[in-house]
């Protein structure tokens, strides 16, 4: 049997992928510091993993669990994920995000573990020159946050060139959606992602909704984003495991459907699934914020045999809203 170590396991999408990693015989540890995770969210899976609270900086902690569990991979989901706060708070970024990750990489060569598959982010990239957005595209990230995963990237690169660390990257573009089954779901405190905001205020749980720039260089002035789905997300994760067993090239892949829809789209959609109005208005652009971000997945189909499943932005918000109206408002599975 297969040992892993999943960072953030309690997250949005860890929770989904030791879900999927357990149904697939892996034995999964979740470290999680439960600063925004949710314990409760892996007690749905069939196989539940074993959970550690603890921060994946302290070097005790980390070694006390390579010693007990002879770990094949890490998979690092650990991380700050807010665009916004990062610019207010750079420091805490690059603390938790880059610094905190380099104590866990030295652990893991102390132990003779050599696979590492990074949670990393289209925000590396910044503003594109050109759309979709491969691999090759150069990474200018627009704010700390995507700066914090870029210098993350490029110390597993230097580790790889250094220790013969095995690596995959799997920048996501914007995740979406609740598991099919509507167990487990988005819930960030605070939240900041567009489709559960937009059905947060259609359902009345907050205020009117402030759509970030009207004036941006797209049909209706508004950002265009590419909607992944949280499992598809969680089966990347998955093939990239098998692809390192099939001693696959150190890499990185984008992981996106392809498609673009923009924030007046998405909350269209919104109203549509739900047959409610939401309440919104134009507020000046933040800074930090991409024009654009849509994904070429074509690498990830031709290297890892990984596509999209989850393609229409409707069904992607129905999920959503069934996680919503469902285990969300009763908490979780127990």
């Amino acid at each position: 049997m297969t040992t892993i170590l999943v960072t953030g396991g309690a997250g949005y999408i860890g929770s989904h992928t030791c879900k999927l990693l357990g149904s697939e015989g892996f034995q999964v540890v979740v470290l999680d510091s439960l600063e925004y995770g949710h314990q409760k969210s892996l007690h749905i899976s069939d196989k539940k993993p074993v959970f550690v609270q603890g921060d994946i900086g302290d070097r005790k902690l980390l070694e006390g669990l390579f010693e007990k569990y002879a770990f094949d991979a890490v998979v690092h989901f650990a991380a700050y994920t807010y665009v916004s706060e990062s610019v207010k708070e750079p420091g805490k970024y690059y603390l938790n995000n880059f610094s905190k990750p380099l104590t866990l990489l030295d652990v893991i060569l102390k132990y003779g573990c050599k696979k590492f598959i990074l949670s990393s982010t289209c925000a590396t990239y910044g503003n594109p020159d050109y759309i979709p957005i491969d691999e090759k595209h150069p990474q200018r990230p627009l704010n700390p946050y995507g700066w914090s995963k870029y210098f993350l990237e490029q110390a597993i690169k230097d580790y790889h060139l250094a220790h013969g660390l095995s690596f995959v990257f799997l920048r996501y573009f914007n995740a979406s959606g609740a598991s099919e089954d509507g167990l487990i779901g988005e819930d960030h405190d605070p939240e900041t992602h567009l489709i559960p905001l937009v059905l947060k205020n259609i359902k009345g749980e907050v205020p009117e909704l402030k759509v970030f720039g009207k004036d941006y260089p797209t049909e209706d002035g508004t950002c265009i984003r590419d909607y992944i789905h949280v499992e598809d997300l969680a089966n990347a994760h998955l093939k990239a495991l098998l692809y390192l067993d099939r001693k696959g090239k150190s890499t990185a892949f984008n992981l996106g459907t392809g498609t673009g829809y923009s924030v007046l789209e998405v909350i269209k959609a919104s109203e549509s699934v739900t047959g409610k109005k939401a309440a919104y208005s134009f507020a000046p652009r933040r800074e930090g914020d991409a024009v654009s971000l849509i994904a070429d997945p074509s690498k990830a189909l031709e290297d890892l045999g990984w596509k999209a499943s989850w393609t229409d932005l409707q069904e992607i918000i129905r999920s959503a809203w069934s996680w919503e109206n469902g285990p969300k408002n009763g908490s979780y599975a127990d």
